[in-house]
């Protein structure tokens, strides 16, 4: 796939840096590729060595002879692939507890699903959890220091400047890995192809004996068709000729690994119209467009799932600014039993914040009727229409329309 030589700040790198004056252990956590070792080798600091469990000969000794393993590698230390050798942890927690510094230890791991048991059971309350993505439109427009947590306001950022529909949809289509951003899409194909081949014969069956290759291909493909859609495992299992056990299984493999993002339904006590589903998004637009065969930036955007593919480009950017700063963000979509609809919710500090999502470059006072309806239920913050335009346009006094590169 070739080497990404030119390095972006990365906004979660500032947040690193922070915690590690905090605690003893690090853990960055997110699919392949996404940049978690470049990230924290470029923001080390002297002296901190570099450990890759990649190496056989390394991983070897990391498994037979742990306490080996550390009298050769002293921290200050970076382990990457860090799930590769569970018998590490133990160790981790011995020296972590014994040590005065904190910043001891910095660990990376693609493999959330397997790895997260060892990380409860050994460094619990030792451990800083840092969840990391592909690069936010901050990050690949050089800005990645500057990003902070989304929340609608009545001055929504211009750091990034205005853009046309078109090139919004090239960088929804060629997504976020920061191979394919910084290459500017060369290879894509070839990109996602080798990607899949190597997510499914490298981390899936690490984590379970899959048996059908092909089953799991035709799986992964029919969850990116649903990207923006209320989740259906019964729909899901039947379209890829699985059983629902097996479909919910293979789903929570891909929502550990970063693959998919689940949306919970806002749900409130005063009563229980609200739907119970959630709505799934695949946390990177471009694996998704390769696995919907949408061949180019053009057939997308003109195509029946553009708008799923704005919505679900938007919702993870928003993702992106609170988790690259380190926080769990509260976001929850709003559906009634008279289909009264609402694309994302930010619950903040007794407020809901609503966003409606909508490609178009001409919004209108009726796509934000929904909003009314939340006034008998919660106290409500200033929204957002996210869509096209290329500057903010006020729609009411207390909703903007705005420009995803504003988010």
């Amino acid at each position: 796939m070739g080497n990404v030589n030119v390095y972006s700040e990365r906004t979660v790198g500032g947040y690193v840096r922070s915690v590690s004056n905090q605690f003893k252990v690090i853990l960055v956590t997110g699919m392949r590729q996404v940049g978690k070792t470049t990230c924290l080798r470029n923001i080390a600091e002297g002296g901190r060595r570099y450990i890759t469990l990649d190496d056989p000969k390394i991983l070897s000794l990391a498994k037979s002879e742990p306490e080996l393993f550390f009298e050769r590698f002293a921290p200050p230390l970076l382990i990457d692939e860090i799930q590769y050798a569970p018998e590490l942890f133990p160790y981790i927690k011995m020296l972590a507890d014994n040590a005065g510094e904190n910043g001891l230890f910095w660990l990376s791991g693609s493999q959330r699903y397997s790895m997260m048991k060892n990380v409860t059971e050994s460094l619990a309350g030792r451990a800083a959890i840092i969840d990391m993505l592909g690069f936010s439109i901050y990050e690949r427009g050089g800005k990645g220091g500057l990003q902070k947590p989304f929340l609608p306001s009545g001055s929504p950022n211009s750091l990034l400047g205005p853009k046309s529909s078109l090139d919004t949809f090239k960088i929804i289509w060629q997504g976020s890995y920061p191979q394919i951003a910084v290459n500017g899409g060369n290879d894509w194909n070839l990109f996602y192809s080798s990607y899949v081949k190597s997510y499914i014969e490298r981390d899936v069956r690490n984590i379970i004996n899959i048996g059908d290759e092909m089953a799991f291909h035709r799986f992964i493909g029919v969850i990116a068709a649903r990207t923006a859609q209320s989740l259906n495992m019964s729909d899901i299992a039947q379209n890829s000729n699985i059983t629902v056990k097996t479909a919910e299984k293979w789903l929570s493999i891909l929502q550990a690994s970063g693959i998919v993002y689940l949306l919970k339904p806002y749900f409130s006590n005063v009563s229980k119209r609200f739907t119970k589903h959630l709505k799934l998004y695949f946390t990177d637009t471009g694996l998704c467009a390769y696995l919907t065969e949408w061949t180019s930036p053009e057939t997308l955007s003109a195509g029946a799932m553009s708008g799923a593919f704005f919505e679900t480009f938007v919702i993870t950017e928003i993702l992106k600014s609170y988790l690259h700063n380190g926080l769990t963000p509260n976001l929850y979509y709003y559906r009634d039993s008279n289909k009264v609809e609402i694309d994302l919710l930010i619950s903040e500090n007794g407020l809901l914040y609503p966003i409606e999502i909508k490609k178009t470059a001409n919004p209108k006072k009726e796509d934000i009727k929904a909003f009314n309806t939340l006034a008998a239920i919660a106290e409500i913050g200033h929204g957002s229409l996210v869509c096209l335009v290329k500057e903010k346009i006020p729609i009411t006094d207390s909703v903007n329309a705005i420009s995803v590169w504003e988010i």
